[in-house]
């Protein structure tokens, strides 16, 4: 096939050069922000496959050699493709790599058989991301784009001269100045292409520095890069997930002062404590300690975990609340018969940017992230603090109605979360239904709430009002952020929420720190008997 550019509108060329460029800008970024972060594995991802083929990918992650094959492929590829079509550099090579690299994506989570979430953004039943790209790459391969934008124009340049030299061309020292210059010129646009590596090498460094939760100033359970903690679950040892099974802690759960009880909420029964996610997923509020996420990932590896959550369950907890991102691994702690603990899913839709800068996801996206959550087994769901914030500060109520509407037409039990206190208020104005309410709650004696402006260190901004108006509701309230994010202590802070009205509280916590915490929350209970509003629930 003739490739010469006379045979192509030179403005359609150009067009499809800079769609060359961005697939091997979002490559590369991809392979570079992997390659920065060290804890990056692929496990996750394969161990969440679907389809035909999931047999082959889970395979892959279970065993070790494999997998480390499988992750510095998986880089490199991506960053050497990437490169590829970013420069127009062997073009062609690049785009059959690519095409091939992104069908084997496309096949490990199938839109047929996979919801759309982290692992797979967009369904629409064929069509996703992965197959676009494809299709593109398909196209490309029929057009000579890196010899009208890229570093293969050089080389064909070049080849040509030497061509002429062979069978006796003319010598190109003797072209005129102004061809000369000609060249030059053409030379240049084909190196234009550089730039763009150093500035897509500069956000990836940027975003590695910047992954942690911390770091971004994450104001709630979905803040951030949410499903990444999936990925960074390595698959524990045989030994060790085999030890688990069956286990019962006798020793820790010995120290028990008494049983934990429960109430309804909605249609299912739940601990008077329930089980945040937060720490199992990364998610920690540390301020201005930014090892902190890495290191709460790190410890949480997959049969830590299943740990946890069994030490939970055996101390009297029955309940976890997280975002739906972590629904592949309580999934396989359910299909395995480590347990039985329910799910309670926060329903959060939008983008945090650097954690100041909050907008809205596309509401088909967030819906889908919903149906996911229904679909993989959540009990009950939430629209999350802040996405209720947003949409009633933003009057935007219809969005709310339609999630929890199809919440509610699967079976789930339904609420309403906030940190905002006019949240709730709108809400009640409004007359939407619900089964609970999800609110901050915590007090404001630490030293970091009395600071100037907001850094990631208060989530409730009125706790006197909260707990004024939160008297007047029927519906059972779970509070949350009861510990200012670590700030202060579970003695001082769960009768405070006892006491203040909560007929549930909400905590994050470590294995070691499952007994203690029920414990606390026992004496907390019993000493909020005379407390101003009734249980609720």
């Amino acid at each position: 096939m003739k490739t010469s550019n006379s045979h192509y509108s030179k403005t359609g060329l150009l067009l499809l050069a800079l769609l060359r460029m961005a697939i091997g800008w979002h490559l590369l970024y991809e392979g570079l922000t992997k390659a920065l972060d060290p804890t990056w594995t692929a496990a996750g991802y394969l161990q969440s496959a679907t389809g035909p083929l999931a047999g082959i990918y889970h395979a892959l992650a279970a065993n070790d050699t494999l997998l480390t094959i499988v992750n510095f492929m998986n880089i490199w590829l991506l960053i050497l493709i990437g490169i590829g079509l970013l420069t127009g550099f062997y073009t062609k090579l690049s785009q059959l790599a690519g095409l091939v690299l992104l069908l084997s994506y496309y096949l490990s989570h199938p839109p047929v058989f996979t919801e759309p979430g982290f692992f797979r953004e967009g369904s629409y039943f064929v069509i996703s991301k992965d197959f676009l790209e494809m299709l593109s790459l398909i196209l490309l391969m029929f057009f000579p784009t890196g010899k009208v934008l890229g570093i293969d124009g050089i080389i064909a340049y070049y080849k040509n001269s030497f061509h002429k030299a062979d069978f006796g061309g003319e010598d190109e020292t003797r072209e005129p100045p102004d061809a000369r210059r000609f060249r030059r010129r053409q030379v240049l646009k084909h190196l234009s292409t550089l730039p763009f590596l150093g500035v897509v090498t500069y956000a990836a460094f940027r975003k590695s520095s910047l992954d942690s939760p911390e770091e971004q100033n994450l104001v709630d359970a979905s803040s951030g890069a949410t499903g990444k903690y999936v990925q960074n679950i390595k698959t524990g040892s045989a030994d060790e997930l085999a030890n688990l099974k069956g286990r019962v802690f006798t020793e820790e759960t010995a120290k028990l002062k008494g049983t934990l009880p429960k109430a309804r909420l909605g249609n299912i029964e739940v601990s008077r404590v329930i089980m945040g996610g937060n720490l199992i997923s990364g998610y920690a509020h540390s301020r201005d300690l930014i090892y902190v996420s890495s290191l709460v990932r790190n410890y949480h590896k997959k049969d830590r975990i299943f740990r946890t959550l069994m030490l939970a369950e055996q101390s009297g907890i029955n309940t976890l609340l997280s975002n739906p991102e972590v629904l592949p691994v309580i999934n396989e702690y359910w299909n395995e018969g480590y347990g039985k603990i329910q799910f309670i899913s926060d329903c959060a839709g939008l983008n945090y940017g650097d954690g100041f800068h909050i907008t809205a996801k596309p509401f088909d996206e967030y819906f889908d992230i919903v149906k996911k959550a229904v679909d993989m087994g959540a009990t009950a769901g939430y629209i999350q603090g802040e996405t209720a914030d947003y949409y009633i500060g933003h009057n935007l109520v219809d969005k709310i109605v339609k999630v929890m509407d199809y919440l509610r037409q699967n079976g789930l039990t339904v609420g309403i979360g906030a940190h905002k206190i006019e949240t709730i208020k709108k809400c009640v104005e409004l007359g939407l239904e619900n089964d609970f309410w999800m609110k901050t709650l915590h007090n404001h004696d630490y030293w970091s709430a009395k600071a100037p402006t907001w850094h990631d260190n208060m989530y409730c901004f009125d706790p006197e009002e909260t707990v004024k108006f939160m008297e007047t509701l029927e519906q059972p309230w779970i509070a949350f952020k009861t510990l200012a994010a670590g700030a202060i202590r579970p003695e001082e802070a769960f009768p405070y929420v006892f006491k203040s009205g909560a007929d549930f509280l909400c905590v994050g916590m470590y294995d070691f720190q499952v007994v203690d915490d029920v414990n606390i929350a026992l004496k907390a209970i019993e000493k909020a008997k005379e407390r101003k509003r009734p249980w609720r629930a």
